[in-house]
């Protein structure tokens, strides 16, 4: 673990949330139980019948403030406007909290020791999963969502963009920044929340930590953290063309990479990610043929649902531009 600094740095802690007030209240405790004191929590609170402000209310805290969005942003605008690099509070640190998610005491001061211990602007830190919300005990996983894919260090934009070809990259809840990052991570082009973070992995401009002790905790559960409309058909649909638009991301990251970088991608030790995996990823984005890392049979399959994905899912035009016209 790095040396916790001295503490004089503001943190900036945006707060997304939407009719969850029990879960929020979970959120703004695992504030107030940081080792890191100097904080601000500014909530969006996107619920018509402001059931946040009695949260914020109760808690009674100088630190947390609470506006109700007038008019409703929806899921991906009100989580997106959380990345904005604008400053309103001259704050020196930021990071998004969603409000199904919560920290560990040290979340902020390990971030803030990264930072300047390796004078990067971007931090990433794992995060460990919560299942089965619901019950009275939820399960928390062993390890840590990034473990498949990183390790702990730096990486360079054109490395980590790389990581859309196995997973997510970057995870909302597990971004730190300060306030000299450059990158633009709010989003300009129509997309949902989830495909933000591919985005945000695709446009950054300037190198990240990847800090892998997991100190924050994000909550899988579909039905509890989406606005879902039950209809299926519709569902699927949204799938697919999740999946498309992930697709052309991997394609434009390996189509943008320098050839020495491509050759040495099965073999890169930045990523924990084992052979089968990056291979499965090539395959399915239509980078590559089958190999010896992949069964001929499973290949082949891969190969097919890339298809399915490349020909059969359809992108917003503004997404379209933003992929064709990045000079990353």
């Amino acid at each position: 673990m790095s040396p916790i600094p001295a503490q004089n740095g503001l943190v900036h802690v945006r707060v997304p949330t939407y009719k969850r007030p029990d879960l929020l209240l979970r959120a703004l405790k695992s504030l107030q139980s940081q080792t890191w004191t100097d904080w601000v929590c500014d909530i969006y609170d996107d619920d018509p019948d402001a059931a946040g402000g009695e949260v914020v209310q109760a808690l009674n805290d100088p630190r947390i403030h609470y506006t109700q969005n007038k008019p409703q942003r929806y899921a991906s605008g009100n989580i997106n406007a959380c990345f904005s690099l604008s400053n309103p509070r001259d704050a020196d640190y930021f990071c998004v909290l969603e409000d199904d998610n919560y920290l560990l005491p040290e979340f902020m001061a390990e971030n803030i020791a990264v930072a300047r211990e390796h004078k990067v602007n971007l931090v990433l830190r794992n995060q460990i999963t919560e299942f089965n919300s619901h019950v009275e005990v939820p399960t928390l996983s062993v390890e840590g969502v990034l473990d498949h894919l990183f390790k702990d260090g730096i990486y360079t934009p054109e490395m980590f963009r790389l990581s859309l070809i196995m997973g997510i990259g970057i995870s909302n809840g597990g971004l730190f920044w300060t306030r000299h990052a450059q990158s633009p991570i709010e989003i300009t082009c129509t997309c949902t929340a989830v495909l933000q973070e591919y985005i945000r992995t695709y446009i950054l401009t300037e190198p990240i930590y990847v800090a892998m002790k997991p100190l924050a905790v994000w909550m899988e559960n579909e039905a509890a953290t989406t606005r879902n409309d039950g209809d299926k058909a519709a569902y699927m649909r949204r799938e697919l063309n999740l999946k498309r638009a992930i697709q052309m991301l991997q394609r434009a990251a390996w189509q943008q990479t320098t050839p020495q970088v491509r050759r040495g991608f099965m073999t890169n030790p930045a990523f924990a990610t084992p052979a089968e995996g990056r291979a499965r990823g090539l395959i399915k984005a239509h980078l590559a043929g089958p190999n010896r890392h992949v069964p001929l049979k499973d290949a082949l399959e891969l190969a097919l649902r890339g298809a399915l994905i490349r020909f059969g899912g359809k992108t917003a035009t503004d997404f379209d531009e933003m992929v064709k016209n990045s000079t990353i």
